[in-house]
């Protein structure tokens, strides 16, 4: 962990670079304060054809995952909270935010949010009401069919890694705490990031915006509704998108 935020600190040392280095997901077990944080999985993009993908066991180091500091006497946390460190996350951050906060007492900031940048780029406002998940929106992008793996071999991770948690397979969540991490669980984590910057630098406005505005604030505000003591993490009501007809 200390090496790891070593090399966030140095990456993002002024000038800070235009386009963000990570992009997060995490999985866990009811993922949201009722539940527990199992693996936080962090693409870093440099801008190379090779990325970098780690996977966190914040299962097995706890809150040492988010105080260990580096030789920098930066945390994961630091990092985390640092409103100049641009942090993708993987659509819809709500309930990530929700459990770092109310477990770990990270507060985020510095956040963008995918799927508020689909949403964003649909014509009309009707059919921009509903929210789109991962696959939706990959769909049969061109950069995904053109990459070498397909869809079709993406598609099969996630099914082969959605079998071991899926209850409808006979799956359970609690495979997100077996250790070591299944083969299968570790491509799957790895599947939910490995698109994530062909994603935003397609769905992201061009020029400045109205939505460019819209798209930086309204993450704000998802992170700052998940810290509310009323929040609730489950409900069809997060299926909509928060744009008004305006």
């Amino acid at each position: 962990i200390s090496d790891l935020v070593d090399w966030l600190v140095v990456r993002h040392a002024p000038p800070i670079p235009h386009a963000p280095t990570m992009y997060i997901d995490i999985e866990g077990l009811n993922l949201c304060r009722e539940g527990s944080i199992s693996i936080l999985t962090l693409l870093i993009d440099t801008g190379t054809p090779t990325r970098r993908v780690c996977l966190v066991d914040v299962h097995a180091l706890g809150a040492q995952a988010f105080n260990t500091a580096g030789a920098k006497k930066k945390t994961l946390k630091d990092i985390l909270q640092d409103v100049n460190i641009p942090k993708v996350f993987f659509f819809d951050v709500r309930n990530d935010s929700d459990a770092l906060f109310a477990h770990f007492g990270v507060a985020l900031e510095g956040v963008e949010d995918i799927q508020l940048m689909e949403s964003a780029t649909r014509k009309t406002t009707a059919s921009r009401k509903t929210l789109n998940g991962l696959a939706r929106c990959i769909g049969d992008s061109e950069f995904l069919l053109s990459s070498g793996q397909g869809l079709t071999s993406w598609k099969l991770v996630k099914e082969k890694g959605g079998r071991l948690f899926k209850a409808e397979h006979g799956g359970s969540y609690e495979v997100f705490n077996k250790r070591p991490i299944p083969k299968d669980i570790m491509d799957y984590c790895v599947a939910d990031v490995q698109y994530l910057p062909e994603l935003r630098e397609k769905f992201w406005p061009g020029q400045a915006s109205r939505w460019q505005d819209l798209i930086r604030e309204e993450p704000k505000k998802r992170v700052a509704a998940s810290q509310q003591p009323n929040y609730q993490p489950h409900g069809r009501n997060k299926a909509l998108s928060p744009w008004s007809k305006e």
